[in-house]
């Protein structure tokens, strides 16, 4: 594999390009405002493009799947993410959660679901790999790794009265 070379834009975004083993420059613009820009240069003039092609978020999906490396899909109905059918999501503890106050521990929740509490992003700061005594409040946001079912039956032990 060859090597990335990443270059903040300020203002922009961030371009991330390599050198193909022909002597392409190739790479991505990705601007803030989420609009991402492929480009090859040719190997007679490194700096100057020859191609630009303009992807909306699907595209860029679509050609990551199509190059047949890792499919990350974000969803746009929920904060998660799936890679080869590992799901993470990002699951915020309502005051009225019947978790709150309660351990990891205490609500089961790998037991009942088979998900996994990796992280909790809390006002004062993340706590990584949260311990089952690590007790949840209003406002936690938990984020979560497991299968589809795994997260969708967290999200129930979340709002379960």
């Amino acid at each position: 594999m060859g090597h990335l070379d990443e270059t903040k834009l300020p203002g922009i975004g961030q371009r991330v390009e390599f050198v193909t083993e022909e002597g392409r420059r190739m790479g991505v613009v990705q601007h803030h405002s989420g609009r991402r820009e492929v480009f090859v240069c040719g190997p007679e003039d490194p700096d100057a493009t020859r191609v630009t092609v303009q992807l909306s978020e699907d595209d860029a999906h679509s050609l990551v799947e199509s190059l047949g490396v890792l499919s990350i899909e974000e969803r746009a109905d929920e904060r998660s993410y799936e890679i080869e059918g590992l799901v993470f999501a990002w699951l915020d503890v309502d005051a009225a959660s019947p978790a709150v106050g309660r351990s990891i521990a205490e609500m089961a929740i790998r037991t009942h679901t088979g998900a996994s509490i990796v992280a909790v992003l809390r006002s004062t700061g993340p706590v990584p790999a949260p311990e089952p005594d690590f007790a949840m409040q209003a406002g936690d946001t938990l984020v979560v790794a497991g299968t589809s079912d795994g997260i969708q039956a967290v999200r129930t032990l979340l709002t379960a009265t």
